[in-house]
């Protein structure tokens, strides 16, 4: 199952597979500060996990994406308020965005993957 698609990008924001969902390009507060830009992503992440009836406890794996890698304090100070304890397995990447904006627009990106199974 697919939801949020995208027809112009080709892409779908979630993919339900079996036990799993599979939600993509999560970002927000583009141009704000790296840490609200962070929380901005896992705002957009939520919302889309509501849509199938999840909530960031289900999140079992992230990807996190950033311009600037040396910004990993931040995320994590964002993770251990918003996630409670229950920390996904992750992996951080530092890349270019090809996004509007250039280098002061978007920062960071967050994928991720979460369990619906019982």
């Amino acid at each position: 199952m697919r939801f949020h698609v995208n027809e112009e990008w080709a892409h779908s924001g979630i993919v339900k597979a079996g036990n799993f969902c599979f939600i993509t390009y999560c970002v927000g507060n583009i141009g704000g500060t790296i840490e609200e830009q962070i929380n901005g992503a896992f705002d957009h992440m939520e919302q889309r996990l509501a849509m199938v009836g999840l909530t960031l406890e289900n999140v079992v794996q992230m990807d996190c994406l950033f311009r600037d890698v040396y910004n990993i304090p931040i995320m994590e100070k964002v993770i251990k308020e918003r996630f409670k304890g229950n920390y996904p397995a992750r992996k951080s990447i530092e890349t270019n965005f090809a996004h509007v904006g250039g280098s002061d627009g978007l920062h960071f990106q967050v994928d991720a993957v979460a369990y619906c199974g019982k």
